[in-house]
């Protein structure tokens, strides 16, 4: 059993990025985006709706204020700061999930912060001051290792490991940053046989050989890449055919 996510509502005003009703007949869990790094109020809403409705649960995606560079920029932000600002995104997905149904049932921080929490001990404590802050009890979702889920799990929160299919990983287990070679997988076999190997093999292959251990719980396939919609119904299949059950991690 593995849960399929996404991140989905990255759009912004005229401007969208993702093919979020394709998606969200593929994926069991939804990354909506808050605000901070994309979505705004109008897309926030209409994907909430979107997600209810099929039953896809949904997930607060937080992250650093920074539109321009689509939250993968690193920023410095006191942890007080950023801790406010991780309920605040929390808070405002609140309003649509529940005015559609639902709730927000996870969080899981966006690009750079989500790279940050995995080594940065006061921006990982910050992410989950803001989620007790936002209440609830709700799960986070990370890599494996990082000190947000270590962080997470003492502070009594749920703390849900997460592998990517279409990124490229490192010998010691993190993503390769997106500026270099091996970031992203965009050959389709390549993405599936990867998903495979994490839900059936909890390994992958790291960039310059090897393999490192991906045990995972969720599953990731990133909405943002040519063909993702096409793609994640490959992985999702190909998932289905190994027995392998699709179900959200958290309701």
């Amino acid at each position: 059993m593995i849960d399929l996510n996404a991140d989905l509502g990255e759009g912004f005003g005229r401007w969208e990025l993702t093919d979020d009703e394709g998606l969200l007949s593929v994926v069991s869990s939804a990354n909506i985006a808050c605000g901070f790094h994309a979505g705004d109020p109008s897309t926030m809403r209409r994907v909430c709706a979107a997600a209810a409705e099929r039953g896809v649960a949904i997930g607060a995606q937080v992250a650093y204020r920074d539109l321009a560079g689509f939250g993968r920029r690193a920023m410095e932000v006191p942890e007080d700061e950023l801790a406010d600002e991780v309920a605040y995104q929390i808070g405002a997905l609140r309003v649509f999930a529940e005015a559609a149904g639902a709730r927000v049932a996870y969080v899981k921080p966006h690009g750079a912060l989500y790279n940050r929490t995995v080594h940065d001990a006061a921006q990982a404590r910050a992410v989950v001051s803001g989620v007790l802050l936002a209440g609830g009890g709700l799960p986070v979702l990370g890599l494996p290792g990082s000190l947000l889920l270590g962080t997470a799990g003492e502070a009594g929160l749920p703390a849900v490991a997460e592998a990517f299919a279409d990124r490229g990983y490192t010998a010691r287990g993190t993503l390769v940053p997106r500026r270099e070679p091996g970031a992203v997988i965009h050959e389709p076999d390549a993405v599936v046989s990867r998903a495979l190997d994490v839900a059936l093999r909890g390994s992958v292959a790291a960039v310059g050989g090897g393999r490192v251990a991906a045990g995972a719980r969720s599953l990731c396939v990133h909405g943002d890449t040519p063909g993702a919609v096409a793609l994640a119904r490959r992985v999702r299949q190909a998932l289905r055919e190994a027995g392998v059950r699709i179900e959200a991690f958290a309701r």
